[in-house]
């Protein structure tokens, strides 16, 4: 690595993540990329994460509400122009900072897309890892995840009335603003454990409460996201036709996420429309 090589900061917002935060924190520790700082924000959490944070991270902090407030924090927090941000349930395997940074200067962008694979258990996390696998090399599909400080800090870093679909809005701002973007094949391990197929789409309607705002600033974006999916799936036809079960499920899951956002956006419209005086 070269004497100048610059500090690239990692940024981790947790909340009672005890399950896979030292595996996500010491994967970060064992990265060949060097100089590199561990800054996490940590949500109050009360299973023991708290502690693991601060005998890992080079800076540990303790605030809320959410994790785009977590990780705006960190970036305030953050010495380096880089800032790499990953949730607590990922793992990074070592060399994969050092090849993000080489196509960042390289191709001289201004962020770097890094995809991510599912591992876990269960029929449902099962099929979310197909599903995902067929989009690895779909840009609209994955998240700038290394990025120069001073444009998140430019721009407003992620926006805090989003949740869930803030890296989707980051993507789609980056890319409205003409910023230069590379792409690395390295995967991101994204340890999900045994999903329910009600947790998921939970978690989808809470997202979609945000979605009016996102569509307000990124006309077309969700549409696009959409066919870039379909596209996917059809090119990868044949991983899906070689596991039928998993693949049906897979496209289900899909199609119900697809109303359990919609639900969401039409509460979230209403919550956020100005009541008649």
């Amino acid at each position: 690595m070269s004497a100048d090589a610059p500090l690239v900061s990692v940024v981790v917002p947790v909340k009672d993540s005890v399950r896979t935060i030292e595996a996500c924190l010491r994967s970060i520790r064992a990265q060949t990329y060097e100089p590199l700082e561990l800054i996490v924000i940590d949500n109050f959490s009360t299973d023991g994460t708290w502690e693991v944070a601060q005998r890992f991270a080079h800076h540990a902090e303790q605030a809320g509400p959410e994790r785009s407030a977590q990780r705006n924090l960190g970036v305030e927090r953050a010495k380096g122009p880089w800032i790499l941000w990953i949730d607590a349930d990922m793992e990074l395997p070592p060399s994969i900072v050092e090849r993000a940074m080489a196509a960042a200067v390289d191709e001289e962008a201004d962020g770097v897309f890094v995809p991510e694979v599912t591992v876990g258990d269960g029929y449902w996390t099962a099929c979310r890892a197909l599903e995902r696998s067929c989009c690895i090399e779909e840009v609209l599909m994955q998240s700038p995840r290394l990025l120069r400080r001073d444009y998140l800090r430019r721009t407003g870093g992620f926006l805090t009335s989003l949740s869930g679909t803030e890296d989707a809005e980051l993507r789609s701002r980056m890319i409205g603003d003409g910023c230069r973007l590379a792409w690395i094949p390295d995967l991101i391990v994204h340890d999900e454990g045994r999903m329910s197929l009600g947790f998921i789409l939970s978690k989808r309607y809470y997202y979609g409460r945000g979605l009016k705002r996102y569509k307000a600033e990124h006309p077309g974006a969700l549409s696009a996201q959409a066919g870039s999916a379909v596209g996917a799936y059809r090119r990868h036809w044949r991983r899906l036709a070689a596991k039928p079960g998993v693949a049906v499920g897979a496209l289900a899951m899909r199609g119900l996420e697809l109303g359990a956002y919609g639900a969401g956006a039409a509460i979230g419209a209403l919550e956020r429309s100005p009541r008649p005086s």
